[in-house]
């Protein structure tokens, strides 16, 4: 009895954080005109993931300061603390199991278009890797990368865009979060060089 009535109360908590959710389309205002004509001629169908992982303004219960962002692996989420008990929440793909990034880290860069060249660990399990990939809605890198370092080094994990939409909300990357180009673009012109990174 005592855990079914833990079971009601633990639903009702998730069926209400489903509720506060505000579900909001990144904002056209974050898009350049390079960004627009690119994404227009992106080859690769244009998927809107299930409505949980859209991006959507949240109520916040974590301790992190404004302007962190919070990745939760498990469930897919990647939050932006805006403060006042809010967030923005994006759906992401993340790593497969063994090879997510997981700990703290800051925005080290930040590109715009960045271009792709696969590490020997990637180029290893997966054939057929290009060994250079430009800049371009073709790259899986996408519209934007936060490159993730701790201290002076380079992690080699990112949080970056994608070509391939329909897999937001998998586990299925080399490690990297990946993130609608749309939501990729409007959390890079939010978020500043420095800012602090929590991957759980």
């Amino acid at each position: 009895m005592v855990l079914r009535g833990a079971g009601v109360v633990l639903l009702a908590v998730l069926l209400g954080a489903c509720s506060n959710a505000q579900r909001q389309a990144a904002p056209e205002a974050s898009l350049t005109p390079r960004d627009k004509k690119l994404l227009a001629s992106a080859p690769y169908k244009k998927v809107l993931p299930p409505e949980m992982y859209q991006r959507a303004i949240v109520d916040y219960a974590g301790t992190e300061k404004p302007g962190t962002i919070v990745v939760d692996t498990d469930k897919k989420f990647l939050y932006l603390v805006e403060g006042n008990g809010k967030a923005i929440r994006y759906g992401v793909t993340v790593g497969e199991e063994g090879l997510a990034f997981k700990g703290e880290a800051k925005v080290g860069r930040k590109a715009e278009w960045p271009t792709w060249t696969p590490t020997p660990e990637i180029k290893q399990r997966l054939t057929g890797i290009p060994n250079f990939v430009g800049p371009g809605p073709h790259n899986p890198m996408g519209a934007r990368a936060l490159y993730l370092y701790q201290g002076n080094k380079d992690t080699l994990f990112r949080i970056h865009g994608t070509n391939q939409p329909e897999y937001i909300g998998f586990a299925i990357s080399s490690g990297c979060i990946r993130m609608l180009n749309e939501d990729v673009i409007d959390l890079y012109t939010r978020v500043p060089q420095g800012a602090n990174v929590v991957v759980l």
